[in-house]
């Protein structure tokens, strides 16, 4: 849990050698440098949503955003992109909570009104729609969907890079480190993300449980490690 010196406050009162831990903790992860706070904060977010971990850590991590200007808008705006991989039921925990913290913090949101859904051609690479052709030919018309829903890059959506990150992110918490995770990598290095970057987000990780990441590292390593013109590198 990334916390403010106000947030470990609030922790050290319940419990505070614990506030002790996650301070250190905090600190150690906080100073890697090839993250932004905004990422460091999608992170955070990605990590509570996934591991319904939405009382005071998720409160802290979206005080901590909104004191490195990332807005609540922002976080909504990481909770849609989201939820297709997380889950539905997830991601709504995550704004049924981002809209009670808006309310505690006097904050008015900003809710674009919804728009017409995309129509047309899928986005996903023929060599992606045809693997899942093999699996269910209905859930490849759902990956069509999801696809078309999050291809739009306008004002406000996440970047590609922060897309990346934020998948790759969501393979490490449900230990799903085979094809998803090669494909989340090969976005967040299309992106513009470096393979050092890549592992600073799974250091950023760790936070969220050691042995995860542990795992995760075994996994990435050989996937940085190879060419990146493989179909699923320019999947989803």
């Amino acid at each position: 849990m990334t916390t403010t010196e106000t947030n470990l406050d609030r922790l050290a009162a319940l419990d505070p050698a614990f506030a002790q831990l996650v301070g250190a903790t905090a600190k150690y992860v906080r100073a890697i440098p090839e993250l932004t706070d905004r990422e460091k904060t999608f992170l955070c977010v990605t990590a509570d949503v996934c591991q319904a971990s939405l009382g005071l850590a998720f409160s802290a991590h979206v005080r901590t955003g909104l004191a490195a200007g990332v807005s609540t808008s922002d976080v909504r705006e990481l909770l849609r992109f989201v939820s297709y991989d997380c889950g539905y039921h997830a991601a709504t925990a995550g704004i049924e909570r981002i809209a009670e913290l808006e309310r505690e913090l006097g904050i008015d949101p900003e809710l674009p009104a919804p728009e017409p859904l995309p129509d047309g051609p899928s986005p996903l690479p023929a060599e992606v729609r045809t693997r899942l052709d093999e699996l269910d030919p209905h859930f490849t018309g759902f990956f069509d969907l999801q696809s078309r829903m999050r291809a739009g890059h306008g004002p406000g959506t996440l970047s590609e890079r922060e897309r990346g990150l934020v998948s790759l992110s969501v393979d490490v918490h449900y230990q799903t480190l085979e094809d998803t995770l090669r494909i989340h990598v090969g976005r967040a290095l299309r992106g513009g993300a470096s393979p050092d970057d890549v592992r600073a987000a799974l250091r950023f990780n760790a936070q969220f449980g050691v042995t995860r990441a542990w795992h995760a590292w075994e996994a990435l390593n050989p996937i940085l490690d190879q060419p990146r013109t493989s179909p699923a590198s320019r999947a989803r």
